[in-house]
C-alpha cells in the first residue's frame, strides 16, 4: 500500500531517484518519523553512515517491521540523492547472536561512538568489518567485553587518521621498554618520562600497557586500566567524545 505521508526534510522526489541495492549494513540508530515510519541511521560497508526514511516501518502488517534493529547485519536497498534517502527494503543475514546484558550496552556505545565520529557517507570498509567483528564478540561472550572495546577505540582512532605507534617511542624511535614510564603527546606518540609523572593523567602510560595494546592484550589489570584511561583520553582530545551517555552506563555497570 503506497504512503500518504509527506517525506522527511532532504527526501528526493520520486522522479529524482537512484537505487542502491544489496549494500551491507548495520542500524545505528532509528527515530520516530510521522506517525507510522522512522527514519533510520545506517552504517553501511560501502557508504558509510546513511540516513534512510522507512516508510510505513511501524504499521503491524510492514515487511521492515521487526527487522530495523541493532546489531543484527542486513541487507539493504534504497533509492535517492539527498541527504536522506528512501529505504527500499531491508533483509537480514542472519549469523550474530542477539546481544544481551553487559553485551548490549557495549554495542550501544560502539554505536555512539560511530554516530558521533563518523561523517555522513565517508566509507570506512575495513572498520565496518571490525565493527562485525566486535558485534560477534560481543554477542557470543567468548572475549572480555572491555577488550572489545579496547580493541574498536584502536581501530576507530586509526581509521579516522590517528593510528598509534605502540611499539617504538616517537622522538628517537627506540623500541618501548616493558618496564619504561612513557607519556603519550598527542599527534605525536609515545614519550620517555624523565620526570615524575602524576598517576592522574591519563596520558601517562607504562612501557607493558602499550606492548599490552599492540598486542590487543588486556588480560593484566594495570594494562587493562592504563589502556581505557589513554584511549578515552585520546578519543575525547581528537574527537571529543567526552559526554557519551552509553560510556557512563557502561562503567556504572561493570567499569569497562
Amino acid at each position: 500500500m503506497a504512503s500518504h505521508e509527506s517525506p522527511p526534510p532532504g527526501t528526493v522526489a520520486a522522479a529524482d531517484r537512484r537505487r542502491e541495492v544489496d549494500q551491507p549494513g548495520f542500524v545505528l540508530h532509528t527515530h520516530p518519523w510521522k506517525e507510522t515510519s522512522l527514519v533510520v541511521r545506517f552504517f553501511t560497508r560501502r557508504h558509510g553512515v546513511l540516513m534512510a526514511a522507512a516508510k510505513g516501518a511501524r504499521r503491524p502488517a510492514s515487511t521492515l517491521r521487526g527487522l530495523l534493529m541493532p546489531f543484527q547485519p542486513l541487507r539493504l536497498a534504497w533509492s535517492g540523492r539527498a541527504e536522506v534517502r528512501v529505504l527500499v527494503s531491508a533483509e537480514r543475514e542472519g549469523g550474530v547472536p542477539q546481544l544481551g546484558g553487559t553485551g548490549l550496552m557495549c554495542g550501544f556505545y560502539l554505536n555512539e561512538l560511530l554516530v558521533r565520529c563518523l561523517g555522513r557517507e565517508d566509507p570506512h570498509e575495513a572498520l565496518f568489518d571490525d565493527y562485525r567483528v566486535a558485534v560477534v564478540a560481543l554477542a557470543r561472550g567468548d572475549v572480555a567485553p572491555a577488550a572489545v572495546l579496547r580493541r574498536f577505540e584502536r581501530v576507530l582512532l586509526a581509521a579516522l587518521g590517528y593510528g598509534l605507534e605502540l611499539e617504538h617511542e616517537a622522538d628517537a624511535g627506540a623500541r618501548i621498554a616493558a618496564d619504561g614510564r612513557y607519556r603519550w603527546v598527542p599527534e605525536h606518540g609515545a614519550v620517555l618520562s624523565l620526570a615524575a609523572v602524576r598517576d592522574d593523567d591519563p596520558f601517562a602510560v607504562r612501557g607493558a600497557t602499550l606492548l599490552a595494546m599492540a598486542r590487543d592484550d588486556y588480560t593484566h589489570a594495570t594494562a587493562a586500566a592504563e589502556a581505557k584511561r589513554l584511549l578515552r583520553a585520546l578519543l575525547q582530545h581528537h574527537l571529543g567524545t567526552h559526554d557519551l551517555h552509553t560510556r557512563q552506563i557502561v562503567q556504572d555497570l561493570q567499569h569497562l
